[in-house]
């Protein structure tokens, strides 16, 4: 594979920046500092970085709408394979810290993934989901628009984004099969 498109959900605005559900966004702008890539407006809903390896991805839409933004990528770059496009997403299903690697499913309660898969009229959407678990007693919408604490910030710059990194670079470099095998077997060392 050439490249690979990575497209982090998330919500556009200041006021979303650390929210968990914007950890597509935060794990983005991980690999754009580990890739030297910078972002611009694309034309169309969403910001775009392109590296040698990566082209990532932010839609502008908010997240209810994720799929507008990127069935424009896909139509607007010709993508053929889904393969070749990664979406990256928050996962309360998922405890803190989880990454589950998948090339296809349902959306689950994910209201972004749930609008990827109807523009694009497939399941079959590779995902790279995120977990940041989820607390009882809290309705799900709060939680996901609650902000990561600072020490969850730092566990996931220094321990999850990590894996996932080097996961997308075998995802592109070797195959998306070796990278659910090393991205799925993973867990973090500490809890929050």
């Amino acid at each position: 594979m050439d490249r690979l498109f990575v497209i982090g959900l998330g919500n556009p605005g200041s006021e979303y920046a650390y929210t968990r559900h914007n950890a597509g966004w935060l794990f983005l702008d991980y690999v754009a500092y580990r890739e030297e890539i910078k972002f611009k407006p694309g034309r169309g809903d969403f910001y775009i970085g392109e590296g040698e390896r990566f082209v990532l991805v932010k839609p502008t839409t908010f997240m209810n709408l994720s799929g507008i933004a990127v069935k424009q990528i896909v139509e607007q770059y010709g993508i053929n394979n889904l393969e070749s496009m990664l979406v990256v997403l928050d996962d309360a299903d998922l405890p803190f810290g989880r990454l589950r690697l998948r090339l296809k499913g349902s959306a689950g309660s994910h209201n972004g993934l749930a609008s990827v898969i109807m523009e694009l009229g497939t399941e079959e959407v590779p995902r790279l989901r995120i977990g940041i678990g989820r607390p009882e007693g809290l309705r799900l919408r709060d939680y996901v628009l609650s902000e990561f604490t600072n020490e969850e910030i730092e566990v996931l710059r220094t321990e999850v984004f990590p894996v996932g990194y080097e996961g997308i670079k075998i995802y592109v470099e070797e195959s998306p099969m070796k990278a659910i095998n090393f991205i799925n077997s993973k867990k973090i060392n500490r809890e929050v």
